[in-house]
């Protein structure tokens, strides 16, 4: 058996040994020309002067492109045709391109970009949340989810809360940075990228050229980390290299040294979430109603789902019988925020977990006891505020499990008593769980497709639509083609994603890489066993059987690779594409009503913190994890998937901090000004257990995507945090996120009565 084993990943040695190719390791022709852009520093304003001459005539500089030197499509927006390559007229945030650099060499490239004397009529800038409501400064008219009655509820509930808190953005932090490189050939274009959409590159590319599809070849090897950062972010850079390598008909080069990505890149969306909920004496909750103000940035990208996904996770793991999720999706002038791991959906976790320790706070329980209490029912069809039954629901059985493992209710009684006993050290632990939806919400992104080639020596030659950034997509497909086949993985290889190979893909996002292309490559797997089966009956006699790299036919035993060569010789097709569309989804986003989701991935973390309330300092001493991937394909790389991804929703609400000046520029534009976790951020005690059971629906293998659901794991983090600083007072803790160490501290001030 191939799958439900700890293969390792296919490109680990190239990793580590750093033999493993990406695109700017790629080797360049001797006429290759760079690019760089020429960023605003004006975050809204009118362009009435662009004198380029000081960078045209800057050294290697060979040409300089503005929006009117652009042949055709001057857009590379994902979604609403509203972001120019190049800026036309006016600028909307501090970082927009206004001119390209053609170069020499990257270094001058980018020397020259400086040079830009750009004259600007400013305009008001609108840089928060507030300005932006304000202002009414909104894509869309604002969209609710709604269920029962929750404001007539609210009102005769025996117990009320409410309360307002901020959820800071997230830089994507990928280690390989945006990178992308065009070659003219004959007519058409070959763009490398690092992109986890090769298909919308090349549809960019293609309206920025005045061609067709078949016009761009675009081919994705690897990425050093995507995280949702290359979506859509990349496509600036494909289609300025496409564009000046038509135009040149010379190689052309880009990519963004860290600052600049950090500077024109968007990021997570930030969030200001308002609620009120009534409930009863045990904290079961009776209505809830959320707010959510989506701060979106200058131009849409992906803000629609993103927002749309966050409200479709304000339930998480409980049933809200009455429950009201209103969402605005608000315009301003600072990156354009975009696709980041969960999309959304954490943000939407985080506000009803922030509710269940605001109700445990206001009764005096244990919030594992509150959260408990209001878990979906195992087997049952309790329907989600967009009326969706949920019908797998595990958070029952599997928090109780965690619970025992962990030795949850020791060590909350062991915490109560050393904060007692400590005046300067306060610890602190929280128990969250996770539900996750699975599937894009736009419908018909939920599809991919494979083509799969054996040769006459039984070797097998895999291409699919995903893209593979790091967490093991490609190992995973073979895995899928080795056990259709009875082969060892070593028989399989997988190659570059390619366009040209593996039409009209969707992005590799929405946890949705494996499920989708592991059910097409098996499609196209089944059809050539099919014809091999077939073949061989029309030649011996006796049932065929597939393991072990052999085949068995009757009493005859023989090598894949001998059935497979004998098979050529009797002119049988050993090439098929596989094809798969997800079932049972529909859904309606205006109505708020329907199954935008195939089925749920379940989690749980327990996370034990301890603060120092002097100085706001802090530190993760322990996690446990108990995580639902089904019966997962591949243990080793979904535990790999689960630690990281926890390690990273922890930072987001801890440690990630996103700061802006009053003028829009983004201050925390490097690794010098910007704090990601290190290694020594991880807890010391890391337990991490994969949840013993299979999907319910027939995904491949029975396995659940393990990409999104565990970020949102690290909420534990959060909350254990507050859970620490509430051993300050009497007060429920209001800490936004993230909880930085100087709002620990502030927040810890607050309950012993300083005021900052």
């Amino acid at each position: 058996m191939s799958v439900h084993k700890s293969i390792p990943h296919d490109s680990g040695t190239g990793h580590v040994t750093g033999t493993a190719r990406y695109t700017d390791d790629m080797p360049l022709p001797a006429n290759a020309v760079h690019l760089a852009f020429g960023l605003s520093q004006n975050a809204h304003g009118d362009l009435t002067s662009v004198d380029l001459s000081a960078v045209r005539a800057a050294k290697g500089v060979i040409t300089v492109l503005t929006a009117d030197d652009l042949p055709f499509e001057n857009d590379v927006s994902p979604s609403a045709h509203d972001e120019p390559l190049l800026a036309t007229g006016m600028v909307h945030y501090i970082g927009q391109p206004i001119f390209l650099v053609v170069a020499d060499s990257h270094l001058n490239a980018r020397k020259a970009a400086r040079l830009g004397k750009i004259v600007y009529a400013d305009k008001p800038a609108l840089l928060t949340i507030d300005d932006a409501i304000s202002a009414d400064s909104r894509f869309e008219k604002p969209l609710e989810f709604r269920i029962g009655e929750p404001e007539s509820v609210l009102e005769a509930a025996p117990r009320q809360i409410s309360g307002q808190f901020e959820i800071g953005g997230q830089e994507h932090f990928y280690l390989e940075g945006q990178a992308s490189f065009a070659v003219p050939s004959e007519g058409d274009i070959i763009v490398h990228s690092s992109t986890q959409h090769p298909t919308e590159i090349q549809h960019k590319v293609a309206a920025a050229l005045g061609v067709s599809y078949n016009a761009v070849r675009v081919e994705v090897r690897r990425m050093g980390g995507g995280f949702g950062g290359k979506e859509s972010q990349g496509n600036a850079l494909a289609v300025a290299c496409a564009v000046v390598a038509q135009l040149l008909q010379l190689p052309a080069k880009m990519r963004y040294d860290r600052d600049d990505d950090m500077i024109i890149t968007g990021k997570r969306h930030e969030f200001r979430i308002a609620y009120c909920a009534g409930f009863d004496n045990t904290g079961k909750l009776q209505s809830v109603m959320f707010e959510h103000h989506v701060r979106c940035g200058w131009a849409l990208d992906l803000s629609i789902p993103v927002g749309d996904r966050a409200m479709l996770h304000a339930d998480n793991a409980y049933y809200l019988p009455n429950a009201s999720i209103l969402s605005h999706r608000m315009r301003t002038n600072t990156q354009s925020n975009t696709a980041y791991r969960g999309f959304g959906g954490p943000q939407g976790i985080v506000g009803i977990e922030r509710v269940m320790d605001h109700i445990a706070h206001e009764l005096g329980l244990d919030p594992l006891d509150v959260r408990k209490a209001n878990f979906y029912e195992t087997g049952g069809d309790q329907k989600t505020p967009y009326h969706m039954d949920v019908i797998d629901s595990i958070s029952t059985e599997l928090v109780a499990e965690l619970e025992a493992t962990s030795d949850y209710t020791k060590r909350r009684a062991e915490i109560a008593e050393y904060n007692a006993n400590s005046a300067i050290l306060k610890r602190g632990i929280a128990l969250t769980p996770v539900k996750f939806g699975i599937s894009f919400t736009l419908t018909h992104l939920n599809q991919a497709g494979a083509l799969v080639h054996v040769y006459s020596d039984g070797s097998v030659h895999l291409n699919h639509g995903g893209t593979e950034m790091g967490q093991g997509l490609n190992i995973k497909i073979a895995q899928v083609a080795a056990e259709v086949f009875g082969l060892d993985v070593s028989a399989i290889k997988i190659t570059a994603t390619d366009t040209g190979k593996v039409p009209n893909t969707s992005a590799t996002a929405a946890s949705s890489g494996t499920d989708l292309n592991g059910m097409a490559c098996k499609a196209a797997c089944e059809t050539i066993k099919a014809r091999l089966v077939e073949f061989a009956k029309s030649q011996w006699e006796g049932e065929v059987s597939f393991a072990n790299g052999k085949v068995s036919i009757g009493t005859r035993t023989m090598t894949f690779g001998e059935l497979a060569g004998a098979a050529y010789a009797g002119r049988i097709q050993l090439s098929a594409t596989g094809f798969y569309k997800t079932p049972k989804i529909k859904w309606d986003r205006m109505a708020g009503k329907g199954r935008p989701f195939l089925y749920f991935s379940y989690g749980a973390a327990v996370t034990e913190v301890v603060i120092d309330t002097l100085t706001g300092e802090n530190r993760i001493l322990r996690a446990d994890i108990l995580h639902d991937a089904g019966a997962s394909l591949n243990p080793a790389l979904d535990i790999g998937q689960i630690e990281g991804a926890y390690v990273q929703g922890a930072g987001w609400l801890t440690m990630e901090e996103l700061v802006w000046n009053d003028k829009g520029s983004l201050l925390s534009h490097a690794p010098s000004t910007y704090k990601i976790p290190a290694c020594s951020d991880t807890p010391e005690i890391f337990n991490v257990a994969l949840w013993d059971g299979e999907n319910q629906e027939n995904t491949i293998y029975r396995s659940k995507a393990v990409g999104e659901p565990p970020f949102s794991l690290g909420i534990s983090a959060y909350l254990a945090l507050s859970d620490a600083i509430s051993a300050c007072g009497d007060a429920y803790t209001d800490i936004d996120a993230p909880a930085t160490c100087e709002r620990i501290l502030q927040a810890a001030d607050r309950l012993r009565g300083q005021q900052w």
